[in-house]
């Protein structure tokens, strides 16, 4: 049993970080002003600078325009959230430390470090490779697919658990999609007292919904080749009795 395949490819640090910053909807601002929390006031431009509109009566703005130029002095916080429910929903999160510089009607973040934090540690990104890298290309798509596959394909996503070692399914109590790039799909397996993460991955990676489509059928067949693990044969055996 188990994932059959011989590689286990994820997004490169750059790229993950560019994709948390593409699909967040809200931001946390730290500078001399205090900290505010912000819903729909940041846009990306293409090389990663964080430019927002914050509201007038924002002590941060004021702030941070008259903050030394060239100078870290703010801190921008992102954070990655599951959009299926599950313990633990955030997946990571992201820090930009850096200074603002007035632009026309907004404000521009300009990056003199970043740290992205998940479940395996905080690792420093390149800001050279962050300047250059793309979200992956399922992110924005990435709440949709996982929402739909965990509320209309409940029996897809138990099958899939046939992919994964028996041992990592001991006292799993509910298994859930917890993300997807296009390199893989993972899965949170909870159980009464803790909780772990499965990544299934593709045979080639996706760059679109229609690839996206074909990988998932992929690992759809290889999981009905194989029989259900024991550990679920026997939480149905006790659910049925």
């Amino acid at each position: 049993m188990g994932d059959r395949h011989s590689w286990t490819a994820a997004p490169a640090t750059a790229q993950r970080a560019r994709s948390v910053l593409a699909a967040a909807w809200s931001c946390a601002v730290t500078a001399e002003g205090g900290r505010e929390e912000f819903i729909g006031v940041h846009t990306v431009a293409e090389d990663g600078r964080v430019l927002l509109r914050l509201p007038d009566d924002s002590t941060l703005a004021a702030a941070a325009i008259c903050a030394p130029r060239g100078e870290p002095s703010a801190v921008l916080e992102f954070a990655d959230v599951a959009p299926v429910p599950v313990r633990n929903r955030i997946r990571a999160r992201l820090w930009m430390a850096g200074w603002f510089a007035a632009e026309e009607s907004h404000l521009a973040f300009h990056t003199t470090r970043a740290v992205l934090r998940d479940a395996s540690g905080a690792v420093v990104v390149d800001l050279d490779e962050f300047a250059v890298a793309e979200p992956d290309p399922l992110a924005l798509a990435e709440a949709q697919l996982l929402t739909h596959l965990a509320d209309a394909h409940s029996d897809a996503v138990e099958r899939l658990t046939r992919l994964v070692e028996p041992e990592s399914l001991h006292g799993a109590v509910r298994v859930q999609p917890l993300a997807v790039d296009r390199h893989g799909l993972t899965l949170r397996i909870e159980r009464a007292g803790s909780h772990g993460d499965v990544r299934l991955p593709f045979h080639r990676p996706a760059d679109d919904l229609g690839q996206l489509t074909e990988r998932m059928h992929v690992l759809l067949t290889q999981a009905s080749r194989t029989g259900c693990p024991r550990t679920l044969q026997r939480q149905h055996t006790e659910r049925d009795g």
